[in-house]
């Protein structure tokens, strides 16, 4: 077997790759997801042989992606029992499924200043995915944020409060939470 990938530009293709065919296209390549988003880590392989600008991509390579990420500190996949799946993310029509958490007190949110009149008005959307993205802290939500913008504004959600009201909220990796929308009454603009 060969070593893991080593090179940083070949982990991120892979894990953007990854991300297609797990979060965003599974049927594109003919790969099939159960109800909680796993699917077969053999199939996966076997897509990622038959490209040829992935045939260098062997199972210690998503192994290694699915285990260490990208360098960003983010873990977006498991790998579990021969199958393998997208933590987070999601656009596909059928939803994926998480256990409900009791949430902290404060999460928080990066996003542009042009966006911020639509989540004043509508609250936080999950905007193209299943859930509302949500960071545990200020630091990792800004950087999430200037992703989009260059002075990304934070928004803090009082989620306690949020769940006490009937918000479902998910936590399926570290650092990311999940969440049904959240109604602006629940959020509010650091000063």
């Amino acid at each position: 077997m060969a070593s893991p990938i080593t090179n940083k530009q070949r982990r991120i293709k892979l894990s953007k790759f990854l991300a297609l065919l797990l979060r965003h296209q599974p049927e594109r390549f003919a790969l099939e997801l159960d109800e909680a988003g796993w699917a077969s880590l053999s199939r996966v392989l076997e897509i990622l042989n038959d490209l040829s600008n992935f045939r260098w991509a062997d199972r210690s390579d998503v192994m290694h992606v699915a285990q260490e990420g990208t360098g960003d500190g983010k873990k977006r996949f498991e790998v579990n029992a021969g199958r393998i799946r997208a933590l987070y993310g999601h656009s596909l029509e059928r939803r994926v499924e998480y256990k409900p958490v009791r949430p902290p007190t404060r999460l928080y949110h990066g996003t542009s200043p042009e966006a911020l009149g639509a989540i004043r008005r509508a609250g936080l959307q999950p905007m193209g995915r299943q859930y509302v993205h949500l960071s545990p802290d200020r630091e990792t939500a800004l950087r999430v944020g200037s992703r989009h913008t260059p002075h990304p504004v934070l928004i803090i959600v009082r989620a306690a409060k949020a769940h006490e009201a009937g918000i479902a909220f998910y936590h399926p990796e570290e650092g990311v939470y999940l969440a049904e929308p959240i109604p602006p009454a629940y959020l509010h603009k650091n000063a």
